[in-house]
């Protein structure tokens, strides 16, 4: 994140530099450089540290909040994407629903204790996202959550 802070830095003192001159293209050049970097690091700074694991489950930050994910709701796998003709290995983390039971579907009676499913999507994150090499926060992750997701595991820690 330092690099991205001193690249934005950098482009605004370009484009400050360029506004002296009658290179008007290019003090906005630099000026979108600066506020893209700028961005891109805010970002990267405010959703630090992007993923968290302890005995509960999975915390993923983002923009928008902590989400937190119980070992039992969770499937990771390792996967390999290709970028710019290079092969990257990425962390797939899918959220899945909890078994529950099996409800009519031609039921027009509405669950009161359900809660709303939010959003189930995807999460991809590669080495930039984990700071560390995917591969080995796989080994970690697996490893947690084979120990703490078995039989039982939907009872509260102190039962």
């Amino acid at each position: 994140m330092a690099i991205g802070w001193v690249l934005a830095a950098g482009a605004a003192v370009g484009a400050f530099a360029a506004s002296g001159s009658a290179d008007r293209p290019g003090m906005l050049l630099f000026g979108l450089g600066a506020v893209a970097m700028a961005l891109a690091a805010a970002y990267g700074t405010v959703v630090r540290p992007r993923l968290a694991a302890d005995a509960a489950g999975l915390r993923i930050r983002s923009l928008g909040g902590t989400r937190r994910l119980a070992w039992r709701e969770v499937r990771i796998r390792l996967t390999t994407v290709r970028r710019l003709g290079r092969d990257a290995m990425a962390l797939e983390i899918e959220p899945v629903s909890p078994a529950l039971p099996a409800a009519d579907p031609l039921s027009s009676e509405a669950d009161g204790d359900a809660e709303p499913t939010g959003d189930t999507g995807l999460m991809v994150l590669g080495w930039l996202e984990l700071g560390v090499d995917p591969r080995d926060v796989h080994d970690d992750l697996t490893a947690l959550q084979a120990r703490h997701a078995g039989p039982g595991s939907d009872q509260p820690a102190g039962d």
